[in-house]
C-alpha cells in the first residue's frame, strides 16, 4: 500500500516537472485529413512565405473584383478608408514620392506608359503602375521600365501579410487590386523613384490609385464602358472619372464629347484646377502618312509656349494612339512649368523606345495573328481603321471574346464593320460570357454569318484552316483573351 501512493505521488512530481520546465510530454500522432480549408488555414497562419509560387497564391486567393461576375460599385466594395488604413499601417508610402494621376476610359496605359518613357529619359528615375497585365502580373509595376522582380514582390507580400491578416480578421480585409497598389507605391519608394505614373484601375473616384495627391492629373478619352457599375451614360462615366481632379492641380485633357467634357469643366471649375484640353487651349494636330523608312504611321505637331514639336512619329499605330501621344506630351509641357528640367530631344529619343504588349501586336506572321486589347465600343472601333490603315490584307477574320460586364452590343455592332468573318470564343475569365450567346446577339444585330469555339485554341485552328498567306487573323475583345493568345506564341523574356 505505501509503495502504490509513493508512486502516485512521484508520477505527479515528473508530470509538474515536466510543465514547469516547459517540456511537453510526448503526445500519440493523430492523422488528420487534410482539405483544401486546412491548406488555406495553414498559408494564412504562415508568418512569411518562403518561396514565390506561396506568395502568389496567397496573393490570389484575396477578394479580386477584377474577377467577380456580379459586383457593386459603392463605398462598401470600392472604399478608399481601407486603402487609407492599408497605407497608413506601411507607413504611407504613396506620399513620400511625387506622382502623376492619370484616369479615362481608353487610352490610359499607352499615354501613361509614353509618358514615363519620357520623363525617364531625361535623367529622372519613373515609377509607372498600370492595369489589367496581358501576360505577367509584374507588368503592372515598373521602375525605368524594369517590371518589379520576383524577389522584390516576395518581399513586399511578407511585408504586407501581417498587415492583410489583421484587417481581415474585423472583416475590412484589403482586396487584391488595393493590394497591388500598395505593393507598387512600396516599390516606388524603395526604389526612390523621382516621380511615379499611376493610371486608374476603374472609374477615378473610389479607385484605389485616388489615394494620391498629384503633381498633374490626365484624363484620356471617356466612352461607355463597365456601364453596370460606372452609370450608363457619358456624363455619369465622366463625373466618375473626374473624380481623380484634385484641388489646384493642374489637369489636361483630350477633346471629349460635349457631356463629358461639361462635367470635367464643371468639376474642375469646382476644385480650382485649371484644365487644358489638347486642340483647343493647346495647339494639337495630327496626320497620317506612309513613308519607306517607317511604312505607314502617325505624325503629331504639339507647340506651346515653352515646346515646340513638329512632325513627330508617334511609337504606336493608330490615330487614337496619336491623341495618347499628344496628351502625353501636354502632360510633360506642364511638368516643365512645375520646374522639371526636360529636354525635348530626349523626350523624343524616349518616345521612340515605347513599345506596348498586346497593342497592335503581331504575334506570328505564318499565319499572320495580330493582337489587341481593345475592350470596348471605341477601342474597336479605332482599331478596325487602324488596322485598315497599318497592316495590308485581303480578307480578316476576328476571333472575338470578351467580359460580361462590358458594353457588347457596342463592341459586336462595331465587329461587323471591319470583320469578313467572326469566331466567338471565351477567355478563361469567370466573367467571360459564352460563345453562343455572342454569335446570337450578333446575328440578331447584324445578321451576319458566324462560328463559335469553346477555347481559343480551337478559334486558332478553325481561323487557320480557312486563311491564305495575305489573310489576317485578329485576336481581341479583351486582356484575358490577348494574354492567352500571347502565352500561345510565347516571347523569349520572362521575369527573372
Amino acid at each position: 500500500m505505501t509503495f502504490w501512493i509513493s508512486s502516485v505521488i512521484i508520477v505527479v512530481i515528473m508530470t509538474t516537472t515536466r510543465k514547469t520546465t516547459g517540456k511537453k510530454t510526448p503526445k500519440k500522432t493523430v492523422k488528420k485529413k487534410t482539405t483544401s480549408k486546412t491548406v488555406a488555414k495553414v498559408k494564412r497562419a504562415a508568418k512569411a512565405f518562403r518561396t514565390y509560387d506561396q506568395a502568389m497564391q496567397y496573393l490570389f486567393s484575396v477578394t479580386d473584383y477584377e474577377r467577380q461576375q456580379k459586383l457593386r460599385y459603392n463605398v462598401t466594395t470600392f472604399d478608399l478608408e481601407r486603402m487609407n488604413k492599408l497605407l497608413k499601417a506601411l507607413g504611407n508610402p504613396h506620399k513620400k514620392t511625387k506622382s502623376i494621376h492619370i484616369a479615362g476610359t481608353k487610352g490610359k496605359g499607352s499615354t501613361a506608359t509614353m509618358l514615363a518613357r519620357m520623363i525617364q529619359a531625361n535623367g529622372y528615375k519613373v515609377g509607372l503602375y498600370t492595369s489589367p497585365h496581358v501576360t505577367s502580373l509584374h507588368e503592372r509595376i515598373m521602375v525605368n521600365a524594369e517590371m518589379i522582380s520576383r524577389k522584390e514582390m516576395l518581399g513586399l507580400v511578407n511585408r504586407l501579410h501581417p498587415i492583410i491578416e489583421k484587417m481581415s480578421k474585423k472583416d475590412d480585409g484589403p482586396t487584391f487590386f488595393e493590394i497591388m497598389t500598395a505593393i507598387a507605391f512600396l516599390h516606388f519608394q524603395d526604389s526612390e523613384v523621382d516621380i511615379s505614373v499611376i493610371e486608374t484601375g476603374l472609374g477615378g473616384r473610389l479607385d484605389s490609385t485616388n489615394v494620391v495627391n498629384p503633381e498633374l492629373v490626365g484624363i484620356t478619352h471617356i466612352s461607355i464602358d463597365h456601364q453596370n457599375l460606372l452609370g450608363d451614360t457619358i456624363d455619369r462615366i465622366a463625373a466618375e472619372k473626374a473624380g481623380v481632379i484634385k484641388k489646384g492641380i493642374p489637369v489636361v485633357t483630350v477633346p471629349q464629347e460635349q457631356p463629358a467634357m461639361r462635367v470635367l469643366k464643371k468639376e474642375a471649375n469646382a476644385q480650382k484646377a485649371p484644365l487644358a484640353v489638347t486642340g483647343k487651349d493647346i495647339d494639337f494636330s495630327y496626320r497620317f502618312e506612309s513613308s519607306r523608312e517607317h511604312g505607314p504611321h502617325t505624325r503629331i505637331c504639339l507647340t506651346t509656349p515653352s515646346s515646340r514639336f513638329e512632325h513627330l512619329r508617334v511609337p504606336l499605330p493608330g490615330e487614337h494612339q496619336a491623341i495618347n501621344c499628344g496628351l502625353a506630351l501636354a502632360m510633360l509641357d506642364k511638368l516643365k512649368h512645375q520646374g522639371y528640367s526636360i529636354d525635348d530631344d530626349k523626350a523624343i529619343d524616349g518616345l521612340n523606345e515605347v513599345k506596348l504588349l498586346g497593342r497592335m501586336e503581331m504575334v506570328s506572321e505564318d499565319p499572320r495573328i495580330l493582337v489587341d486589347t481593345a475592350h470596348n465600343a471605341a477601342s474597336i472601333r479605332a482599331l478596325v481603321q487602324a488596322i485598315g490603315q497599318h497592316v495590308p490584307y485581303d480578307s480578316m477574320i476576328i476571333i472575338f471574346g470578351c467580359n460580361n460586364d462590358k458594353d457588347i452590343r457596342g463592341m459586336l455592332t462595331e465587329l461587323q464593320y471591319g470583320a469578313d468573318k467572326v469566331i466567338f470564343t471565351r477567355s478563361n475569365s469567370p466573367k467571360a460570357v459564352f460563345p453562343a450567346d455572342l454569335a446570337e446577339m450578333y446575328a440578331e444585330i447584324c445578321g451576319k454569318m458566324c462560328q463559335t469555339a469553346l477555347s481559343l485554341k480551337e478559334a486558332i485552328r478553325v481561323a487557320r484552316s480557312a486563311v491564305s498567306r495575305e489573310d489576317l487573323i485578329c485576336v481581341t475583345g479583351s486582356f484575358y483573351l490577348v494574354g492567352q493568345a500571347k502565352q500561345l506564341f510565347p516571347e523569349k523574356e520572362l521575369v527573372q
